[in-house]
């Protein structure tokens, strides 16, 4: 038996219950590893509340990413041995003292990244280098706008971002975490409750608008983020934290500059081991030569895990969060 947080009904941070659950043996293609820690995500929120469907119904363990040493490898598996040192995203069923993972799901740590910070990066991280490398591939020059710019996944866009040489546009919700976003390589950082963020925009880029915008947020920020979209310019639209964008019109993008616009997901782009490398690799290399710094601000015990739901959800909590088994 294993310590582990599991959701019995869907519901607010008071559902997660701490309890012990049986781990079986590996079976052909997986692996078991013992966890060091486990990645905080807004996504998380989204299952536990129910408006993201368990894939395997009630009850289930919450949680995307992890990153630990295996502990025991099932038939058939290749490339992975005992002890080594792994992270992953795959979920939900995170939130455990040990768990059974695809291997073909997990990636190698190189020895330069600690378990802490891979499990505090990999879904942020990762999710950050599609969309900046394949969803829209920014370059030199360009305006982009990333809304919650303090956020785990905003301070990892605004460093890399900056990086690649973009003017790099933010929206915050208070003076500290405007600091922060600068600090973290955003040159503009917009107080959202204060500033119409379209006007503020406006100004930045002297009317030309963004190539690019990024926006976690969605009901709250649409269809406003559009207006910062130059003509030819792509919305992309990959998280829900203000709660989903309904069905829009999509002659919107026509009067607004023949827009493109797009709703990606991590799963999609790494769905072959190969693009799951290859993205890992990339998030690795940044980061372990220092260009990308993970700002891991918050540390819960497993235990804590419904304190966590209630920080992250009340914007309590700045960059990357962890919970430790």
């Amino acid at each position: 038996m294993v310590a582990a947080v599991r959701v019995h009904k869907v519901g607010g941070p008071e559902v997660l219950t701490y309890e012990d659950i049986a781990v079986a043996a590996p079976g052909a293609g997986q692996i078991r590893v013992r966890q060091h820690a486990i990645g905080l995500n807004f996504v998380d929120c989204y299952f536990r509340s129910g408006l993201y469907p368990a894939p395997g119904g009630l009850p289930f363990v919450v949680g995307n990413e992890a990153a630990g040493e295996v502990v025991e490898v099932g038939p058939g598996v290749s490339g992975i041995t005992r002890g080594d040192r792994v992270a992953y995203v795959q979920g939900p069923g995170c939130y455990a003292a040990e768990r059974l993972v695809p291997a073909e799901r997990a990636v190698k740590l190189p020895a330069n990244i600690g378990y802490e910070q891979a499990a505090a990066m990999m879904l942020k991280g990762m999710t950050v280098a599609y969309l900046l490398r394949r969803t829209f591939k920014v370059e030199k020059g360009m305006n982009v706008l990333i809304h919650a710019a303090a956020g785990g996944i905003g301070l990892i866009f605004c460093q890399w971002a900056n990086h690649l040489g973009a003017n790099v546009i933010g929206t915050v919700g208070s003076k500290e975490k405007a600091a922060l976003a600068r600090a973290n390589g955003c040159h503009h950082a917009i107080l959202y409750r204060d500033d119409d963020f379209v006007a503020r925009v406006k100004e930045i880029t002297g009317g030309r608008l963004c190539e690019v915008v990024y926006d976690s947020i969605g009901r709250a920020t649409f269809p406003a983020s559009l207006d910062c979209v130059r003509p030819l310019g792509m919305f992309v639209s990959f998280g829900s934290a203000s709660g989903p964008i309904e069905a829009f019109n999509l002659n919107m993008l026509q009067t607004k500059g023949s827009l493109f616009a797009t709703r990606p997901t991590l799963n999609t782009y790494a769905a072959k081991r190969e693009d799951l490398i290859a993205i890992a690799e990339e998030l690795f290399a940044v980061v372990g030569s220092g260009v990308v710094k993970i700002p891991l601000n918050q540390k819960y015990a497993l235990r804590d895990a419904v304190k966590a739901h209630r920080d992250l959800e009340g914007r309590l909590t700045t960059g990357c969060s962890i919970l430790v088994p």
